[in-house]
């Protein structure tokens, strides 16, 4: 089973990767869902990680708040992502969203152009939408150059050991077709239960691995 640890700024990836933790998603200012991190924080985070062959997958969002953004904050997303390919980093997570809460394919082409060659995580702006609409997003993602869809299979503050039948029907709907990678309220403790009944080979989370903090 693969720990992707979700790392708010440098601080803790040493600690997480001693523990076990085998990728990292690097954001900061987790108390609004994660931004994207400076340019240094990612060359810092690339140099450890990349020393102990741990890949780092790094948010690409300018705000916290909604995921509808507008056509600057595109270009801002475009500029960091740009940016960070350059510094090698291994693959991007970034979701967009319409006013009227579906995916923004627009925006999302046009970012997708510009990750190509990085791995994509479509993160959990995904739980904002309806089942139907999750099923619609499935669907479109998996027809493009993303390879995972991270999410808590239900609003964020619900236990996500209540999501795991939802969490269920969103693996078998996408039937392999790209990775549902479950997320959120995840911790060392119940990693191995959770992977056993969703029958996944990747976990995300804050507390994915156990170390002193």
């Amino acid at each position: 089973m693969l720990k992707e640890f979700c790392a708010e700024n440098f601080t803790k990836i040493p600690s997480a990767i001693r523990a076990g933790a085998q990728r990292i998603e690097l954001c900061d200012n987790l108390a609004v869902g994660g931004t994207t991190v400076s340019i240094g924080v990612l060359e810092a985070s690339l140099n450890y990680a990349h020393d102990y062959d741990v890949p780092v997958n790094a948010i690409i969002r300018p705000r916290g708040g909604n995921f509808v953004y507008n056509d600057t904050e595109i270009k801002i997303m475009g500029t960091d992502l740009l940016e960070f390919k350059k510094s090698g980093v291994d693959g991007v997570v970034l979701g967009c969203l319409t006013p009227e809460n579906t995916l923004d394919t627009e925006a999302l082409t046009e970012l997708l152009a510009l990750a190509e060659g990085l791995s994509v995580t479509f993160h959990m702006a995904f739980d904002e939408l309806t089942f139907s609409q999750q099923k619609a997003a499935i669907d479109w993602l998996s027809t493009q150059q993303v390879d995972r869809i991270l999410t808590h299979g239900g609003p964020m503050g619900t236990d996500i050991m209540d999501n795991l039948s939802h969490l269920k029907e969103l693996i078998a709907y996408a039937a392999g077709r790209i990775i549902i990678l479950p997320g959120g309220g995840i911790t060392a403790t119940n990693a191995t239960a959770i992977a056993t009944a969703l029958n996944v080979t990747e976990l995300h989370g804050t507390r994915i691995v156990a170390f002193n903090a």
